[in-house]
């Protein structure tokens, strides 16, 4: 019977004029939301009150006593107790025997509190809490609820991990708890991880949630051979809602102390970022050394947007000196600043004035690095119509000024202070018109363009070093006009069919592509920003064999054929295999070449072939190859195979070969005497495996064939731990120059609810160890409805 008390009860207590509901006037206008909604316009002492229990007793003055099961409920939180002694008039409630307050998704039980439902004050013996925004959990011997955004508690026992057996966890003799700037303070905090003390502060604060406070973050540490002991103890500034800055400073044992900063603003149409690094004196260079690097985004309306990328170091070796991240950092050779103000007014005309200009960072114990041309500036426009009856017309427009740097390093004494390229403004226009024929199984387009051009060099005759004789004399303006037409055709065809025993769509895609250009004289003119493209199946169908700018268009009387079959899941469509190929036929010998180039004489190119293949949906292979026509030796080679049996297993075995790189360098460059071109062959295997229920091995090793050395090497252990821990250790050595190579230790303790202690090797292992899955996987999101009643 007792539900029939309860609602006998609940009955008598809406009855009760104090605690009475009006009824809506109207019941139109009412709607269904889509998730459950705070109130905070709502006034404490004007919500109704609900009252549940086994018994019920109303006393004189408005007193009402609850017994078993007994529960006072409001819009914003609910007060349950074997006991409950309410006022009406006043709101205290007085609760005996598992008591339990629930406001704003946090939970605090006791055997005995306090409560006033109006002022929200309140006090609770030997309380337990369960904080909702971020899923901590702890207990105290006494709290004070000073108001509805203000706990204090006292002696306090408190951990981020809400599973049993928590294994860290922080004692405090105070902590205030501020719910409304979800922020908590503690007082003489000592973290202990397994009962172990390993961290002391007489004063810290914590978020309640995940909003940004003031305060030093948790410091990381680590070694490298470059630097020695590395420690970095940040300091977060949260200086306005929508800005904030961090410091970084990092002291390096063998360098000193490196200061750094970081600062980011968000505005209603913009977005800014700045970043910078200084060190006074290097202790093994003797050199003040910095970097600096900003960013910003900003709408300005009407179609119009401004962006701006600043970065620049003090010198060549920077990041090889200073990386903590291993081969991503050290590796960087360019560093691109630019200027961008685009415009795009709809779907037909578009365009951009932008300055771009590099820092090239050269390697002393490697070969010399032609630095690329600097855009100062480079004006862009383009017009376009598709469907404009049944033809699409395609006009893109630049007019680029291109300034050569003159080398002034230390790297390369004899080269320092020389011009080494011309300078010169180059205007294009390609204006292009196609009419596509479309039917479900079958396409046909058509297209012819007319490409223009335009050159004034300034030569700087006797100046260069190692200007091509055939360049000597030749006119400062030169012009250039080509048509090209093109003609492009494909099949698409489906039957039913099996792949190993599954039903599946196979396809079977045919495609010609037929290319016209005339020939034109270009031996005269400057190369600024063009160089040979990768031959590939998709630049197989492309309109020139040159890529960048171009600055030499390739004569072309050429048929390029290409077949795709694919193999799809029936019920899915999820592609499992696929194989293709291409080959171009040559109907006219090569004439136009880049300086010092040899022109092609064969009358068809290397064979394309490629094939990838998820066999089961743990196993996948892929392929991709170009293979020279007569010889059938290999020019370009990539292949892999990856298998993932698991959650956190997973193995990779790599394979990438190229014959003779020389893309995108410039051909005006000077090689120091003994510098040969090699080709490029590298092996990479990676892999993420338990080794035992709780531990697990991570690993990457590169070998470069080609220099018969290890290029990387990364080799870790990983323990995941019960009661919200996990523990990483990480070793990593990397090349850094031709001659030079770096060993980093990386070291983490992970404190589930907490953050990290140690340097963070997650962004390398994530980048590094492909399909790596971290062993504690991300806390979910928590809101103030999480223990919604």
């Amino acid at each position: 019977m007792h539900w029939i008390s309860r609602i006998l009860l609940l009955s008598a207590a809406l009855s009760a004029p104090a605690l009475a509901v009006e009824p809506p006037a109207k019941a139109e206008g009412l709607r269904m939301v889509d998730g459950l909604r705070l109130h905070p316009r709502l006034k404490d002492d004007a919500l109704p009150s609900f009252l549940i229990g086994d018994d019920m007793t109303r006393e004189t003055g408005g007193r009402v006593i609850l017994r078993g099961n007994a529960q006072v409920r409001r819009l914003d939180g609910v007060v349950k107790g074997d006991r409950i002694d309410y006022d009406q008039a006043t709101g205290e409630t007085d609760v005996r025997g598992n008591g339990l307050l629930m406001r704003d998704g946090n939970i605090v039980e006791g055997p005995r509190l306090r409560f006033n439902v109006h002022t929200s004050q309140g006090v609770v013996e030997a309380p337990r809490f369960w904080l909702g925004a971020t899923g901590g959990q702890g207990e105290a011997v006494h709290a004070d609820i000073l108001s509805r955004q203000h706990v204090r508690l006292k002696d306090v026992h408190y951990t981020g991990w809400n599973g049993p057996d928590p294994a860290w966890y922080i004692d405090a003799s105070r902590v205030d708890l501020y719910f409304d700037e979800h922020e908590g303070a503690a007082r003489n905090g000592v973290l202990r991880f397994k009962g172990v003390p390993i961290l002391y502060s007489p004063y810290l604060t914590f978020p309640l949630g995940r909003e940004r406070k003031s305060g030093f973050l948790i410091p990381t540490y680590g070694t490298s051979s470059n630097s020695g002991l590395e420690i970095t103890t940040p300091y977060y500034l949260n200086l306005a809602p929508n800005y904030d800055a961090t410091l970084y400073p990092r002291f390096l044992g063998k360098r000193g102390l490196l200061m750094g900063t970081e600062f980011r603003h968000l505005g209603e149409s913009s977005h800014s970022e700045l970043f910078g690094t200084y060190i006074m004196h290097d202790r093994q260079t003797g050199d003040a050394r910095w970097l600096y690097s900003t960013q910003h985004t900003e709408d300005l309306g009407h179609g119009v947007q401004l962006y701006l990328d600043a970065r620049r170091v003090s010198d060549d070796n920077y990041f090889r000196d200073f990386s903590s991240f291993g081969l991503t950092d050290a590796a960087i050779t360019y560093m691109p600043s630019q200027a961008l103000l685009s415009w795009s007014n709809g779907s037909h005309f578009s365009g951009s004035l932008q300055f771009y200009k590099y820092q090239t960072l050269q390697d002393s114990t490697g070969s010399f690095l032609a630095p690329p041309y600097d855009k100062l500036p480079e004006l862009y426009f383009r017009a376009q119509h598709y469907g404009w009856n049944g033809f699409d017309v395609v006009s893109d427009n630049y007019a680029t000024r291109f300034m050569a740097p003159i080398y002034q390093g230390d790297a390369f004494p004899t080269l320092s202070g020389k011009r080494l390229m011309p300078n010169g403004t180059r205007l294009t226009s390609y204006t292009s018109i196609s009419r596509p024929f479309v039917t479900p199984g079958a396409y046909l387009t058509p297209k012819i363009g007319l490409h223009m051009s335009q050159y004034q060099t300034d030569w700087f005759y006797g100046e260069i070093q190692g200007l091509p004789p055939e360049l000597q004399g030749r006119p400062r303006v030169q012009s250039r006009v080509l048509p090209i037409a093109s003609v492009d055709t494909g099949l698409t065809l489906e039957r039913d069919a099996s792949l190993f025993g599954n039903a599946a769509i196979q396809t079977l895609e045919p495609r010609l592509y037929y290319l016209y250009v005339p020939y034109r004289d270009q031996s005269g003119l400057p190369v600024f920003d063009t160089g040979m493209a990768t031959f590939s199946y998709q630049q197989a169908f492309d309109e020139n064999i040159f890529s960048g700018g171009w600055d030499r268009i390739a004569n072309a009387n050429q048929l390029t054929t290409g077949l795709t079959t694919r193999w799809l899941d029936a019920d899915t469509g999820f592609e499992r295999l696929s194989l293709s190929a291409a080959q171009r036929f040559y109907f006219t010998d090569q004439q136009v070449t880049l300086p010092s180039q040899t022109p092609r004489k064969a009358t068809e190119s290397d064979y394309l072939m490629g094939a990838n293949a998820a066999l089961t949906d743990r196993f996948s292979v892929y392929f991709d190859g170009q293979f020279d026509h007569d010889t059938i030796k290999r020019s370009r080679l990539s292949s892999g195979v990856r298998w993932s049996p698991k959650r956190l297993a997973t193995m990779s075995l790599s394979y990438r070969y190229e014959r003779d790189p020389n893309l995108y360098t410039d051909p005006y460059q000077t090689l120091p005497p003994g510098t040969t071109l090699q080709s490029r062959e590298q092996i990479s295997v990676t892999s993420q495996w338990p080794l035992t229920q709780r531990w697990f091995g991570v690993g990457r090793y590169d070998y470069s064939l080609t220099e018969k050395r290890s290029t990387q090497s990364i080799v870790g252990v990983e323990y995941r731990g019960d009661g919200g821990w996990a523990a990483r250790a990480v070793l990593q050595r990397y090349a850094v120059s031709a001659q030079v190579t770096n060993t980093a230790l990386f070291l983490q303790l992970e404190l589930t609810g907490l953050g990290s202690l140690g340097t963070d090797p997650m962004s390398l292992l994530s980048d590094r160890i492909t399909g790596y899955q971290s062993v504690t996987p991300p806390t979910p999101e928590k809101t103030n409805f999480e223990r919604y009643e």
